[in-house]
C-alpha cells in the first residue's frame, strides 16, 4: 500500500534476530524472536500485542490476549472514540497508548504482534502494513475482501517471514479436528458431497434510506479507508458492514468463512480449490444492503467432489460412499454411529492439533512454526467465499484454475477478483 511503513527493527532485547530460510524463490530476511522466547512471566518478558479494531470480535480478542500469561496488550487503535475509550479501560493502558490511526501503532518498536479486527475491506491493507513493519498478525476471518489481494498478502507474509493466524477458530476445536480426521482416513468411504449451511441475514434494512450526520468522535473517512466514498448511515458501519458488498460478502464471508474452511480441511485442499462454480442467489432490490439474502452455490473439485453452500442449517457435512460426518460447534454426529468413538491410529493421517487458537498464535510467534490457520489457509478459504459470491452475482457457470487463481476464459469474472481502492490506500 502506498502509505505503509518500512520494516521496523526492534531495539534492545527485541532486536535479537535470527536468519531464516523463507519459501523457495524468496529472499532470506531476518526474523524477530520476541523476548518471550526466553521464558518468564514479567510484563517485559511477554509477547506485546497491539489491537487494531476493538469492537465486537476485536474486544473478544483483546480479552483473550490480555488474560493470557504469555501476552501483554500494550496499545489499542479504533476510529470510534467511544469504543476506543472502552478498549483503553479494558486493556488497562494509558491514553498515550490509544490511537485513531493504525500507522501510529505500527510505528512503535516495542510491539511484537497485532490483532486486526476491522471491517473486511481493511484487513489486507492493515495486515500488509503490519507485515512490512515487522509485526506478526492475528487477523479475524474472512482474511480478505478479494481474491487477488489475498494472494498479495500470502506472498508478502512469506517474503517477510512473518507469522499470520487467521481467526478461523473452528480449526482449534476438537470436534472439527475429529470430523476431518475421520474423513481424511476414509472412514466414510469416498467423499462425494460436502455441504455447508449458512444462517439468514440477522439484520434488516428499511426499503429506503437517507444519509445521516456522522456521529461525533467517529472518523468516518478513516473507516471508509480504501473503499469508495459513500454517505454515512448507521447501518453502513460496525456490525452491519458485512451486508454491503463494498466492505464484505454477507453471510457467505461471515459464516461461510468458517464452514467452508472446515470443508477445505476435511478434503485436504488447503493449497488449492475447486475447478467449477455455479450459483444462484437472491439479492436485495431496495435499501442499503447489497449482499445475498439467500445463498446457493455449488463447487466441483478436480476429484469430482461437490461442495454445496446454501442458506439453511449450520456447520459442515461430509457424505461418502460408506457414511457421513456432520460437525458444528460443540456437536459431532456420524453414520455409522460407531465412528463417534473411533480412535485415529498413530500410523493414520493426524491433523494439526491446536486446543486454543490464541495460544497457538503465541506459540508460533516463539517457535516461528506455521499456525493452524496460516495465511495460505486463510486466503484459500476466503477465496471459496469470493468464488461463491461472484458466481451468484454473474448467474452463470464459471471455470476456475486454482493453480493460476484465475477464471478460465472469462474476463468479466477475472475483473471481479479485485476491487479498486481510493488512491491514498491503493495496494
Amino acid at each position: 500500500m502506498s502509505q505503509h511503513h518500512r520494516p521496523v527493527r526492534m531495539i534492545s532485547r527485541r532486536s535479537l534476530l535470527r536468519s531464516s530460510a523463507l519459501a523457495a524463490g524468496t529472499i532470506a530476511l531476518p526474523t524477530l524472536v520476541p523476548s518471550s522466547v526466553f521464558g518468564g512471566a514479567a510484563p517485559s518478558e511477554r509477547i506485546t500485542i497491539g489491537c487494531i479494531g476493538v469492537g465486537n470480535m476485536g474486544s473478544s480478542d483483546l480479552k483473550a490476549f490480555k488474560s493470557n500469561a504469555n501476552a501483554q496488550v500494550v496499545a489499542v487503535c479504533e476510529v470510534d472514540a467511544q469504543r476506543l475509550a472502552e478498549a483503553r479501560k479494558l486493556a488497562g493502558i494509558d491514553a498515550g497508548s490509544c490511537y485513531g490511526d493504525f500507522r501510529e501503532l505500527l510505528a512503535r518498536p516495542d510491539i511484537d504482534a497485532v490483532t486486526v479486527v476491522t471491517p473486511d475491506h481493511w484487513h489486507v491493507p492493515i495486515c500488509l502494513a503490519a507485515v512490512h513493519a515487522g509485526k506478526d498478525v492475528y487477523c479475524e476471518k474472512p482474511l480478505t475482501l478479494t481474491i487477488l489481494e489475498g494472494r498479495t498478502l500470502a506472498n508478502e507474509v512469506k517474503r517477510y517471514g512473518r507469522i499470520l493466524q487467521t481467526g478461523s477458530q473452528q480449526r482449534s476445536g476438537a470436534e472439527f479436528r475429529k470430523a476431518c480426521e475421520l474423513v481424511r482416513n476414509g472412514y466414510i468411504g469416498e467423499v462425494k458431497t460436502v455441504s455447508a449451511g449458512l444462517p439468514g441475514n440477522n439484520r434488516k434494512c428499511e426499503p429506503t434510506w437517507q444519509p445521516q450526520p456522522v456521529p461525533e468522535g467517529f472518523n468516518y473517512d478513516m473507516w471508509l479507508g480504501p473503499a469508495e466514498w459513500a454517505p454515512y448511515h448507521v447501518q453502513r458501519c460496525h456490525y452491519e458492514f458485512r451486508f454491503l458488498l463494498d466492505y464484505s460478502g454477507g453471510q457467505v464471508t461471515n459464516w461461510g468463512a468458517h464452514h467452508l474452511d472446515i470443508a477445505q480441511w476435511g478434503l485436504g485442499t488447503d493449497d488449492t480449490g475447486p475447478v467449477q462454480i455455479v450459483g444462484a442467489g437472491e439479492f436485495p432490490t431496495t435499501g442499503l444492503f447489497t449482499t445475498a439474502t439467500r445463498v446457493h452455490f455449488e463447487m466441483t473439485y478436480a476429484s469430482g467432489v461437490k461442495l454445496i453452500c446454501k442458506t439453511g442449517g449450520s456447520g459442515t457435512r461430509f457424505e461418502g460412499t460408506k457414511g457421513w460426518v456432520d460437525v458444528k460447534r460443540g456437536k459431532l454426529e456420524t453414520e455409522p454411529a460407531s465412528l463417534m468413538t473411533q480412535t485415529i491410529g498413530a500410523n493414520e493421517t493426524r491433523l494439526y492439533e491446536s486446543r486454543n487458537h490464541h495460544q497457538n498464535f503465541l506459540d508460533c510467534i516463539k517457535s516461528r512454526q506455521q499456525p493452524i490457520a496460516n495465511v495460505e489457509v486463510g486466503h484459500r478459504s476466503s477465496t471459496l467465499c469470493h468464488l461463491g459470491n461472484i458466481a451468484m452475482l454473474l448467474k452463470r457457470p464459471l471455470r476456475w484454475d486454482p493453480a493460476k487463481e484465475e477464471f478460465v476464459g472469462d474476463d468479466a469474472a477475472n475483473r471481479m477478483r479485485w476491487r479498486p481502492s481510493r488512491a491514498a490506500w491503493s495496494l
